[in-house]
């Protein structure tokens, strides 16, 4: 009787423990297992929005932009781009931004000085990084190139040793005397640096002219080059969007009178220019984009953020065009050829 007692208490003590365990889950399907160290919902990564402007398509600015983009996605910043290219109208640039202002975007990325200015003008509260600028401090984009001040900072695309190599190289090595520059003069970009070289010039007393020839829109850039033949013995074509966007037609007036054209980057090379000191313009673009990185994730903002310059300067030269203006290429020139170049 006893024993059957504790048998009897054991089966109800452990029915009310089934009963109580029973009272604490829910009925139907099991419970999923949960993981309090982690959030019951993943935020969503928030897509930014990126307006850019381009005064023109060449590419030199494209390779810029391309650089740009490549240093967002290996950040893990999800972007979504409204692009919108000038096609060389200095007039284009304000109305692009103001659209780009007037849209919301997060960041405007521009990319040349013309597009620079039109949006620091548009906007002093959007952040602005630009890219493919020589003179910052110049165009008035930035306080200094230290310290910009501003909602503005970016890349330029000037290297200091790469106009004083190219004018010892033009008298030295090209035993130039009188060296034509092809330009437009309504762009900020190119005046500074034609003044530059000229001042450059006198200061170091290398002995050489500037020979000017000034267009306004790139349908001007081959009669230009043809109004030199004849007043110089060589050419000098720097970083202007106007004429770099009509290269060709300088190139081809080079070539056809045998004068060498030092040109102001790689790609110009590339497209028949003689030879430059100079860099890849993607490299400047993708610097510019780790900038842009750093302001959108909160953890820097343009006002304290100093303009960067160019990494590395190499010499890089196009062999076929020496070989067109039935120039040597000495091997103490230490020059890459421009085939070379890693695509």
């Amino acid at each position: 009787m006893k024993r059957k007692w504790k048998k009897s208490a054991m089966a109800l003590f452990g029915g009310a423990v089934l009963m109580l365990a029973a009272c604490g889950s829910n009925t139907g399907a099991p419970e999923k297992e949960e993981k309090p160290d982690e959030p019951a919902q993943q935020e969503e990564a928030k897509t930014y929005k990126i307006g850019v402007t381009q005064i023109v398509e060449h590419p030199s600015l494209n390779a810029a932009f391309e650089g740009f983009k490549v240093a967002l996605k290996e950040a893990g910043i999800q972007a979504e781009y409204d692009v919108q290219i000038a096609q060389g109208d200095n007039s284009q640039n304000t109305t692009i931004a103001n659209n780009l202002v007037s849209g919301g975007v997060d960041l405007i990325f521009a990319n040349s000085t013309p597009s620079a200015q039109a949006a620091a003008s548009a906007t002093s509260d959007i952040p602005i990084v630009f890219t493919s600028v020589t003179d910052a401090e110049g165009a008035e984009l930035v306080e200094s190139n230290e310290k910009p001040g501003g909602n503005v900072t970016g890349t330029v695309d000037t290297h200091p040793d790469a106009i004083p190599n190219t004018l010892k190289f033009l008298k030295e090595e090209l035993n130039a005397k009188k060296v034509g520059m092809v330009f437009n003069s309504g762009e900020q970009n190119s005046r500074a640096q034609v003044d530059s070289i000229k001042k450059l010039i006198e200061d170091e007393g290398l002995g050489l002219e500037i020979v000017e020839a000034s267009v306004a829109t790139s349908a001007d850039v081959k009669q230009a080059a043809e109004s030199l033949v004849g007043k110089v013995d060589s050419l000098y074509t720097i970083t202007d969007n106007t004429v770099v966007s009509a290269l060709e037609s300088v190139v081809a007036v080079a070539n056809d009178n045998n004068l060498p054209m030092m040109v102001g980057e790689f790609d110009s090379v590339e497209r028949g220019g003689l030879g430059a000191y100079g860099f890849e313009y993607y490299d400047i673009g993708y610097e510019a984009g780790e900038m842009a990185v750093k302001i959108l994730n909160g953890e820097g903002e343009p006002a304290d953020m100093p303009v960067q310059y160019p990494q590395n300067l190499k010499f890089v030269i196009n062999k076929d065009t020496a070989e067109a203006i039935k120039l040597k290429v000495k091997d103490d020139w230490n020059a890459e050829d421009v085939k070379d170049l890693e695509k």
